[in-house]
């Protein structure tokens, strides 16, 4: 998608796919034919520069039909570089300004709380992201409602679009910054499906709290010139390298 749109952001596609899978597959309580039902589940796609990502996602889950996925910022397509709600079935909100996708989690695991509804509001972030301030005070409001229905998932993969996150402005110890604010905690593997089921499967982390889900993960997992290279952030893979990265996802697949 991003070789034929001509612009992406492959790294931060990469370091998520596990994540929205198990979401969408084993998690979320959300209806392809009623994505817009009351009583669904709602994510948000904080990071909103992944949207390949996201897309591929809705697709192999029945939002939006596969054949879509190559008309990838194409002119009107409805698959813009980020995700927009007024197009896209399952899109919860428009993102891609960063520190905005959290804000908008707490409005609505609030409203859910005020409605005494069921559902469950899932919210993805990167982690060079959380140097935005919306995040912490979004964070301390989520905590202050005890909002135990929100869970935020950190894509830890220590890479943003122009060095490692630790040189630019370093969010170690994170876990306990996230505890500071009155949130429970857990630490996870952010590429291995069954870890995160089993984790996701035992929200709340604690009764009373929001939950934060803090996953390890790589930039540009499961190709080799992309792994842990923070170019690959923003950068768009020639003929030769998207047969390689085609080659080692297939052979990566296969062995799984």
């Amino acid at each position: 998608m991003v070789h034929a749109g001509g612009i992406g952001h492959p790294g931060g596609d990469l370091s998520a796919a596990d994540i929205l899978a198990t979401l969408y597959f084993h998690v979320l309580r959300v209806d392809p034919s009623n994505p817009r039902d009351p009583n669904r589940d709602r994510f948000i796609l904080s990071k909103g520069h992944a949207s390949a990502s996201l897309y591929a996602t809705l697709a192999e889950r029945g939002f939006i039909p596969v054949e879509a996925l190559r008309t990838f910022l194409q002119p009107l397509s409805m698959l813009n570089g980020h995700p927009d709600r007024n197009k896209v079935p399952g899109v919860e909100a428009n993102t891609g300004p960063l520190g905005h996708g959290l804000p908008i989690a707490v409005g609505a695991a609030l409203a859910a709380k005020m409605d005494e509804a069921a559902w469950r509001t899932f919210v993805l972030t990167g982690d060079g992201e959380l140097q935005e301030g919306s995040n912490w005070e979004a964070a301390m409001a989520a905590s202050q409602f005890r909002l135990d229905n929100l869970t935020v998932i950190v894509d830890r993969n220590r890479l943003q679009l122009g060095d490692a996150t630790e040189r630019t402005i370093g969010l170690e110890p994170l876990a306990d910054r996230w505890r500071a604010f009155g949130w429970a905690v857990v630490e996870v593997d952010g590429h291995d499906v069954e870890a995160l089921a089993r984790t996701f499967d035992a929200l709340p982390v604690e009764p009373g709290r929001p939950s934060c889900v803090i996953a390890k993960t790589c930039k540009g997992r499961g190709v080799s010139f992309m792994e842990n290279r923070q170019e690959w952030h923003h950068r768009v893979p020639n003929d030769a390298e998207l047969a390689q990265a085609l080659r080692e996802l297939a052979d990566d697949g296969a062995t799984a």
